[in-house]
């Protein structure tokens, strides 16, 4: 039994996380984003969720479901940037650039900004391939999108 508690706490996770599809990856990084900061609040989740039901023409149930499942793996998942490399992999630049601004839309849902929150978006743009004019065209974009519209 203590070999099995010390297993838990400090070995390996023998479960490795299932390969990351796109919308998995994207809605991880919408939730990481908004948990960077130690709170998880209504408005980033009701913002996650509308994001994902306009990126993908979801329902609002579906949406839910695919973030709550995003939430699981975001929450096995080390910072390491796999699901910036997830999407990376399947985006071009312009889109890239989209999901970043996305990113900031979830960060400045609580209408708090917050230096954590600035600095894990500034890494996500770098491991998105983006330089630092497109990370602040993203931020940009996100504070002057229309607040109704996801």
């Amino acid at each position: 039994m203590f070999t099995d508690l010390l297993n838990r706490l400090f070995g390996s996770d023998p479960t490795p996380l299932p390969e990351l599809d796109g919308r998995h990856a994207l809605a991880g990084l919408l939730v990481r984003t908004a948990k960077t900061d130690g709170f998880y609040q209504v408005e980033e989740i009701r913002r996650i969720d509308r994001i994902l039901a306009a990126t993908y023409g979801l329902n609002p149930v579906e949406a839910a479901k695919l973030r709550a499942e995003s939430e699981r793996l975001e929450a096995q998942a080390p910072e390491d940037g796999r699901f910036a490399s997830a999407v990376c992999e399947r985006l071009d630049r312009e889109h890239r650039e989209a999901v970043l601004t996305a990113m900031w839309r979830v960060a400045l849902a609580d209408g708090v900004e917050k230096l954590e929150e600035e600095a894990y978006l500034n890494r996500a743009g770098e491991r998105l391939g983006l330089d630092e004019d497109a990370t602040l065209r993203a931020r940009k974009a996100a504070e002057t999108a229309d607040p109704l519209n996801y």
